[in-house]
């Protein structure tokens, strides 16, 4: 058995504005860092000791990591970035306010962008100001390996390769990590590892700042799995038979 803990950044700037933040690089609020800093409290209460630590390259989980990591006195952690967890990219609809966007495009509509499985919503214009290939902390990436536009889908399909090439190993080798990244690249995982159906992920959220802890067996599936904040908990899929 070892131990993995899943934490979605704390509040960021755009989550407070309700605007589809994707890739833009958007900083965390005070409460953001209020709730990053009670993940690595609880964490602490909790005595979870961990070997290794894994984040995107944006800034929202980056300072969410640095910030639990200090609150649980280990800031020293390796810590390893990679783009394969930034967020799921929202393509046309970035930068978008969501209530203007259900009042231009429907409830329906925009209900299928943000919340089914397989389907993306339009791909972000080249010249869009939020054009992730203009960024150069993307310069060593082929563009077309740069998302336009993703689906839940195609961010478990791009997340996948850093599971297994680097996340995955560690496991094996029973080391204890921490993830820290974001809602969608999360229920990516969350998918992955429970072994849920297309059908079943549309209904998982993950909250923010609230540390979700798994012990996994050797197939590094889940035998037990909770949300340290009870109180900020979301609902948990069946644990997968083994």
């Amino acid at each position: 058995m070892t131990t993995l803990v899943l934490l979605r950044h704390g509040q960021s700037a755009w989550n407070l504005a309700d605007r589809f933040t994707g890739w833009v690089d958007v900083d965390l609020t005070a409460q953001g860092e209020a709730e990053a800093r009670a993940a690595g409290a609880a964490m602490a209460a909790e005595n979870l000791q961990f070997d290794y630590a894994f984040t995107s390259l944006q800034t929202r989980a980056i300072r969410t990591l640095w910030l639990a990591l200090a609150a649980a006195e280990q800031a020293w952690l390796p810590v390893e970035k990679h783009w394969r967890l930034n967020e799921r990219h929202y393509g046309a609809l970035t930068g978008l306010n969501k209530t203007e966007t259900r009042a231009k495009h429907g409830d329906e509509q925009v209900l299928i962008w943000r919340r089914s499985y397989d389907i993306a919503p339009p791909p972000i214009e080249p010249d869009s100001a939020f054009d992730t290939r203009k960024d150069r902390r993307y310069r060593a990436i082929s563009p077309a390996d740069l998302p336009l536009t993703e689906s839940l889908s195609t961010t478990l399909a791009r997340v996948l390769p850093v599971w297994n090439a680097a996340i995955a190993p560690r496991l094996r080798a029973n080391e204890r990590i921490l993830i820290a990244a974001h809602g969608n690249s999360l229920r990516a995982l969350v998918k992955e590892l429970f072994d849920l159906t297309p059908e079943s992920i549309v209904k998982v959220e993950i909250p923010t700042g609230n540390p979700l802890v798994l012990t996994l067996n050797a197939a590094l599936k889940p035998l037990s799995a909770r949300y340290l904040d009870a109180n900020r908990a979301q609902s948990l899929p069946d644990l997968p038979r083994t």
